[in-house]
């Protein structure tokens, strides 16, 4: 049995003799009788305590709580006052990660798990009770991908529950779960034509940067934050190694998306356009934190410019010169006058990716080269997001051979059949 019952009735002295004497003590007949106490897997006390003719009980429960600890399955007594938003705050604010993931994950919970499960006591959740979560998420029109998304930061939060010793199972991973299913988008890549038209509609002096976008498939924050010295005009190459990014409404530079710098082929007509668009707009110094906030300085030479002379605030660029120019190559629908645009998130910038993705792929770039281009942690994800753009096998083998045969000055075009 672990730990051992004490008996709070009755209290132990010496006699005269040395001889122990056990007496009434002065909580007879008052309150609890038997005090369950054992030392926890942290090396500090617990107990709990049983009414008068219950010591076989406190017993058992001694008995139960050693032999969860000798199977991993204990959980902290005290787990039982924590409930999932208290529990959930502080895992957040200890998540080391980027900081936006920080703050996406703490928006996710904070609007679509709080009001539902917050008040809930993290010991107490079964899977049912995620099952009605779930169920009351669908209900308020979150799609698909975003209920996924949210599952998955909830689910996270109980594994470090489980990690923690305040439950032994996490709730989410249950089989009568069922995760919400990814949303499986069709990539439709704008058409050249499309790239042109939006390209002619922005002002000059940020035109060359749909030519970097859509020629070497960087992220529009890897495009602001060009600095000269990723560009490698002999070696043909363009070093993706920082971005600008938006923090809590402030900049900074960081580094690219999961922190996975990479090099991507510097066609010679976007390096022709970036040459030209240097000698008319001469690349700007900009200092800003590094990574948060409150990071070091870091100076930058950025080959891109907003008006005032500094860095390029996506926001404004977004709303009063992106959106426009959309509307003008007839993408988008003009917005009502006082009004703003409608949310296009299909054609935000990251379309650029999509065309210069569409472009390698039909050229037969394999997904591995385009995975690694894109800047892609992996190549999985790259052929489940574009593999409806890949020529299809019969095509490829109907273009092998066509030009197997075109080449060849024998051929007959109408061959007659051998016997």
């Amino acid at each position: 049995m672990a730990g051992h019952i004490q008996d709070r009735w009755y209290k132990t002295e010496r006699g005269a003799d040395g001889k122990p004497i056990r007496s009434k003590s002065d909580r007879y007949g008052i309150g609890m009788r038997y005090r369950a106490r054992y030392v926890g897997p942290d090396g500090t006390e617990r107990s709990k305590s049983f009414p008068d003719k219950q010591k076989r009980l406190a017993e058992q429960w001694l008995n139960e709580t050693a032999a969860d600890m000798a199977r991993g399955q204990y959980v902290d007594p005290r787990a039982g006052r924590v409930t999932f938003q208290q529990f959930a705050e502080k895992w957040v604010a200890t998540h080391t990660t980027e900081i936006n993931s920080r703050e996406a994950a703490e928006r996710r919970l904070r609007l679509h798990a709080y009001p539902y499960i917050g008040t809930r006591p993290v010991p107490s959740f079964q899977p049912g009770h995620i099952r009605t979560w779930l169920g009351e998420l669908e209900s308020s029109g979150a799609a698909s991908s975003s209920r996924r998304i949210i599952f998955g930061t909830v689910s996270a939060a109980f594994s470090a529950a489980v990690d923690d010793g305040l439950i032994t199972k996490n709730p989410c991973r249950a089989r009568s779960v069922q995760v919400p299913k990814p949303a499986q988008p069709r990539v439709a890549p704008w058409t050249p034509t499309q790239v042109i038209a939006v390209r002619a509609a922005l002002p000059g002096h940020l035109r060359t940067a749909v030519d970097i976008a859509s020629g070497c498939g960087l992220r529009q924050g890897e495009v602001f934050g060009l600095d000269v010295e990723e560009l490698d005009y002999d070696g043909e190459w363009v070093r993706v190694q920082h971005q600008l990014k938006r923090i809590r409404g402030k900049y900074v530079f960081a580094l690219p998306k999961g922190g996975k710098t990479r090099s991507v082929p510097l066609p010679r007509s976007v390096a022709a356009a970036l040459r030209a668009h240097s000698k008319l707009c001469p690349p700007v110094k900009v200092t800003l934190p590094w990574r948060t906030p409150d990071g070091p300085p870091v100076t930058k030479s950025l080959i891109f410019s907003g008006s005032t002379g500094s860095f390029v605030r996506v926001s404004y660029f977004n709303d009063h010169m992106w959106k426009p120019a959309l509307a003008v190559a007839g993408i988008i629908p003009p917005a009502e006058e006082g009004e703003r645009y409608a949310s296009a998130p299909q054609h935000g910038m990251h379309a650029l990716r999509h065309f210069y993705a569409s472009v390698l792929l039909d050229a037969g770039e394999n997904i591995r080269a385009l995975s690694h281009y894109l800047g892609h942690a992996d190549p999985g994800f790259t052929l489940r997001t574009y593999t409806h753009l890949m020529p299809s096998s019969e095509g490829r083998t109907r273009k092998a051979v066509d030009g197997l045969f075109k080449a060849s000055p024998d051929h007959d075009d109408d061959p007659e059949t051998d016997n």
